[in-house]
């Protein structure tokens, strides 16, 4: 590892602490150096405050020197006025001549202008240091600038013999039927902190009436999504009631509750519905979201090649009946243990 790559990789660190309190924002991590020692860092911490770079250069109790520093941001500075003022400008202004990036920005109103506006200015800038890191840091931003919607993670819970449910006929309604230990579900909780948006369809929603919020881990709440193809969810329902934000798709005419958390946007349930649930999401600003039940909307995104990541978890149970997992035809990147459950991880390339 080069000191380059040394000092973009701390900046990859300091800014995972943004995970899931950006958006619509990417993480961005900054370090200041001078001599081979750190006199500066920061990172993004929300959207509408402090960007990395700001709060590494607010950091250095000494400014005289910046004039010999060399800055390192693991994604390119912002050349543009939006609620904070140009990163690339307050580089320029502090006197710092040394510019390391990460990787370009791919947002359109950056995308390579920064890198331009800093060298016009008398910068050294070097770009592409631990460049697929940088983009693995940022997947969900480049997926929905690149792509035009959200990141997609299906989850999903299954028993050994390969069930996701029981039969409701067998079962008390809307009760969830728990498949993996609490160690499981406090990592869900955990996700649902660090993802935008999570998504269920009808049958998971009338079934368990869920809540879908973050209750095991520290973080906030995600926008709720729910299929609610002929209005059947009840109104006083958890998704629809508790004040959260939630956006419900239906035949119906688009509407907005008169509260206004709940959002009704109509799609056509015959053509290609995880397609044009994306295409919503995305004109909400919607960076992520976990698929998270039932089984034919999970099989619907599957079979549309319209994922990112999945996380199985098997738990260490048996039904012997009821309701069989999707089937997701790729090789497994990751196993893992977490108590007496495998969770099994795999990726889209």
């Amino acid at each position: 590892m080069n000191i380059h790559e040394k000092y973009i990789k701390r900046c990859i660190e300091l800014a995972e602490n943004g995970l899931g309190t950006t958006y619509p924002n990417p993480m961005v991590g900054s370090v200041i150096v001078v001599n081979n020692a750190i006199i500066g860092e920061g990172w993004h911490k929300k959207a509408g405050e402090p960007h990395a770079e700001v709060n590494a250069i607010n950091s250095v109790k000494d400014k005289s020197l910046l004039k010999l520093a060399t800055i390192y941001v693991s994604l390119e500075p912002c050349s543009h006025f939006g609620k904070t003022p140009p990163c690339a400008n307050l580089i320029v202004n502090s006197g710092i001549k040394n510019v390391v990036i990460g990787i370009v920005d791919s947002n359109s109103k950056v995308s390579g202008k920064g890198v331009k506006y800093l060298k016009d200015n008398g910068c050294k800038v070097e770009v592409g240091v631990l460049e697929d890191e940088c983009y693995s840091l940022n997947k969900r931003f480049f997926t929905f600038h690149n792509k035009k919607r959200p990141f997609v993670i299906l989850k999903w819970a299954e028993t050994k013999d390969g069930f996701i449910d029981k039969f409701r006929d067998d079962i008390a309604e809307n009760t969830p039927n728990w498949i993996s230990n609490e160690y499981s579900q406090q990592f869900v909780h955990k996700m649902r902190a660090e993802e935008q948006a999570i998504l269920v369809g009808t049958k998971t929603a009338l079934n368990d009436n869920p809540s879908l919020t973050v209750r095991s881990w520290s973080g906030e709440n995600p926008i709720r999504v729910v299929l609610d193809r002929s209005l059947k969810i009840p109104r006083d329902y958890n998704l629809l009631s508790d004040g959260i934000k939630t956006i419900v798709f239906s035949e119906v005419k688009h509407i907005i509750d008169s509260n206004g958390n709940v959002i009704f946007e109509r799609i056509d349930f015959k053509n290609n519905v995880p397609q044009q649930i994306c295409k919503v999401l995305f004109k909400y600003e919607i960076q992520s979201v976990i698929i998270e039940g039932g089984k034919q909307t999970l099989q619907s995104f599957i079979d549309t090649n319209l994922w990112d990541e999945a996380f199985v978890f098997t738990g260490d149970v048996l039904f012997n009946k009821g309701l069989n997992a999707p089937i997701i035809k790729k090789s497994s990147s990751e196993i893992n243990k977490i108590g007496n459950d495998l969770l099994t991880y795999f990726t889209n390339i």
